[in-house]
């Protein structure tokens, strides 16, 4: 089967093409001008993926060497995300469906971080103990199999991929703040600072919030005017804030390969590609005997390749979607069984 995959949900524009499990295609267009405004500026997001999805659509054809009548599946993100963005892609897939009268299915883009593991060489055992780890979200859920997904826990308030943009705001790294601020820890010392690591009543919840603003509070104690702040100490801030970051995420994957039978452990999503979370969510699948399965780089990011693997499985499964489906902003309360 040869599935198409469209992405667009916030500030990166992605196509891929995939023939029974093998990628042919899997092209990404990142918006590299929202720099400049400090974050993603959605009325911009929506019109650089208008110019650039048509154009995508046609490169990732020629680069699998394939004509669009040989599409069985067209797939495409329907949230969450930017709600312009998603449209973008959401309607093009529709289009391009209605035309070429093949099945279309409407892909969560939480589902497609969930799967892109299976993107791997090595592929993940049943169950899954998965950790997503974003910009907008940070969720840890038990994957049963290619349906049964139940959530175990989630943010109370701030994602860890946003705590770490306002973190590196603060102390003048810029945006986007995730590769900065690993970049700033790889010469800082993680014990210079000790930040807090929030202790939640739901056993697998997350919260940094508090943690974001303990490091605010820091800074405006001891550096009241900010350009004082020199290299070496932004790097220790910044170490000491991931170290504390790492932790709160380490010490509930830990809980959770206590207390569930899993057979491997995986971390998804942008912040995924940050070294020292892949490096301890490894140090803990080997101290538990834990098959462990990361994606590479390419694939932690938004992109196309995992929508049309995730669209393959519901195939498979018999669930397609109607050219009525929506998008959705927002992460549907329902959208995983509850624990």
């Amino acid at each position: 089967m040869t599935i198409l995959g469209l992405e667009s949900s916030c500030d990166e524009t992605s196509v891929s093409i995939i023939r029974d499990g093998e990628i042919l295609s899997n092209l990404i267009s990142s918006q590299h001008f929202h720099l400049k405004y400090g974050g993603v500026v959605p009325e911009l997001s929506s019109r650089a993926h208008l110019q650039m999805i048509s154009p995508l659509f046609k490169k990732a054809l020629e680069e699998a060497n394939i004509e669009k009548e040989e599409i069985d599946l067209v797939s495409a993100t329907a949230g969450p995300g930017l709600i312009g963005a998603l449209l973008v892609g959401l309607n093009f897939g529709k289009a391009l469906s209605y035309s070429l009268n093949k099945p279309f299915i409407a892909v969560n883009h939480i589902e497609g971080h969930i799967f892109s593991c299976f993107l791997m060489e090595e592929k993940p055992e049943y169950p899954i103990l998965s950790l997503v780890v974003s910009g907008g979200h940070t969720l840890l859920l038990l994957v049963k199999d290619d349906l049964n997904i139940v959530k175990l826990g989630s943010t109370i308030d701030d994602a860890a991929g946003e705590a770490f943009d306002k973190v590196a705001k603060m102390i003048g790294l810029g945006y986007p703040g995730g590769p900065k601020v690993q970049e700033y820890s790889e010469k800082g010392n993680p014990k210079a600072i000790k930040f807090p690591v929030a202790n939640l009543k739901g056993e697998y919840d997350f919260s940094f919030s508090g943690l974001k603003t303990s490091v605010l509070r820091y800074i405006q104690k001891e550096y009241p005017i900010l350009e004082k702040i020199t290299e070496d100490e932004k790097s220790n801030i910044a170490a000491s804030f991931q170290d504390a970051v790492v932790k709160a995420l380490s010490n509930n994957v830990k809980k959770a390969i206590l207390n569930y039978e899993i057979k491997t452990l995986s971390v998804v999503g942008g912040v995924a590609a940050n070294k020292a979370i892949r490096n301890k969510l490894i140090q803990l699948a080997k101290k538990f005997n834990k098959k462990i399965v990361i994606p590479d780089i390419e694939f932690c990011g938004d992109n196309a390749a995992m929508i049309a693997y995730r669209a393959g499985k519901l195939f498979e499964n018999n669930i397609i979607s109607d050219l009525n489906a929506v998008a959705f902003p927002a992460l549907p309360k329902n959208a995983f069984i509850a624990n």
